[in-house]
């Protein structure tokens, strides 16, 4: 054969190798965050001081087992919405069971766990897997009996050991006038919509509008670093507990006749596993029948009253298909959690939060402290 006829190999354009290498990175992407990790950013204030709003968090598929997606026609890299747009970024036309690989540890009391938020309005009818995701510690496991206390969290009646940077509000009685920059050097500042419930520093004054104190939402850490400082003060850690027996219709099952539940005092609850059978009757429907009825897979479900119906037929009693968990924030309150809206289900388990690979501090400009240094690349616990 003449070397003049044999063929040359075809060399590929400029933009046919950018497109090769955008193809490839975008495919690598999409297996990497749907195997290993996947990068999230903390939006609110329900986990500091244990995660701060402005972290940016590596989690983990591999710890829990990979959940296969309920809707795998998405466009990559993309949750709900195609980016810029309305545009929803997946289509319907495949339904899929949600199933999951092994994984090589279960979920455990103190975790720091991410899933998609069970019964979250603004999802409106979006699948499983896209719905909003959150960030919470596991404090109760399947079987579990959780109970709040006096703040206090029990699991099976034995006090529950407390994250180290759990945040409650306390009142700091002082007459010494503080300002922002005193707070600030102990990471206590408040965001620009700061609210009285949400402020973490407030200054407090009598009938006279004379200073009595402060109101604190912050750790136990912090609080032993301000006993420090040389001005006079004490701390009284009752003034913003909820009351016992005080309900709260926000808080689950949101039914105040009946259970005389809020943030501080709570349960006792029995939570769900996979297995257990409840004899339902009319003290506990209340507690279980969301459940039953949206995350269990069941047709047919209907409510009246103190009852649950399948196809017209009263449910004596119900065996549970899967297991359920129970989230709280580590900013007890200022974070919505298994308290307002109950359990998790197990197949709303997303990963577990195990690295902070940047912290941003939205209150702060580039140049002057943005960056939070002191949180880049620590481990979460």
């Amino acid at each position: 054969m003449n070397s003049k006829d044999a063929k040359k190999p075809t060399q590929k354009s400029a933009f046919r190798e950018w497109l090769d290498s955008v193809l490839f990175a975008v495919v690598a992407a999409t297996l990497i965050r749907f195997f290993l990790f996947e990068a999230y950013t903390i939006p609110t204030p329900s986990m500091e001081s244990s995660l701060m709003v402005g972290d940016f968090l590596f989690v983990s598929k591999m710890h829990y087992g990979v959940r296969t997606p309920k809707t795998p026609l998405q466009l990559p890299l993309t949750h709900q919405k195609i980016w810029f747009t309305n545009i929803p970024s997946y289509l319907r036309w495949l339904n899929l069971p949600t199933l999951r690989l092994p994984g090589f540890t279960e979920v455990k009391k103190g975790d720091a766990v991410v899933f998609n938020a069970p019964n979250w309005e603004d999802d409106g009818d979006a699948p499983l897997d896209l719905r909003t995701f959150y960030v919470k510690r596991c404090v109760g496991t399947p079987g579990d009996v959780i109970e709040v206390r006096n703040q206090q969290v029990l699991i099976n009646n034995k006090a529950l050991e407390n994250p180290e940077r759990m945040q409650h509000p306390v009142f700091m009685k002082t007459k010494e006038t503080l300002e922002e920059s005193f707070f600030d050097q102990f990471g206590i500042r408040n965001s620009p919509d700061a609210s009285f419930d949400s402020a973490d520093w407030l200054p407090l004054a009598d009938s006279l509008n004379q200073l009595v104190g402060y109101k604190l939402n912050t750790s136990q850490v912090k609080i032993s670093e301000i006993s420090k400082s040389s001005f006079a003060k004490s701390f009284d850690y009752d003034s913003f507990k909820d009351v016992k027996g005080q309900a709260f219709e926000a808080i689950f099952p949101h039914d105040t006749t009946s259970f005389k539940w809020n943030r501080d005092w709570f349960g006792p609850l029995q939570i769900p596993a996979k297995g257990w059978t409840v004899n339902l009757d009319a003290k506990n429907v209340k507690l279980y029948q969301e459940a039953i009825q949206k995350y269990e897979g069941n047709d047919g479900i209907t409510i009246d009253g103190d009852k649950i119906l399948q196809n017209g037929k009263v449910l004596n009693s119900y065996t549970f298909k899967q297991d359920y968990y129970f989230m709280m924030g580590d900013n007890r309150h200022n974070s919505a959690d298994s308290r307002f809206w109950g359990f998790v289900p197990a197949d709303h388990i997303v990963g577990k939060a195990v690295f902070v690979w940047m912290s941003l501090d939205p209150n702060k400009g580039l140049f002057s402290g943005k960056i939070r240094w002191n949180r880049i690349f620590r481990f979460v616990n």
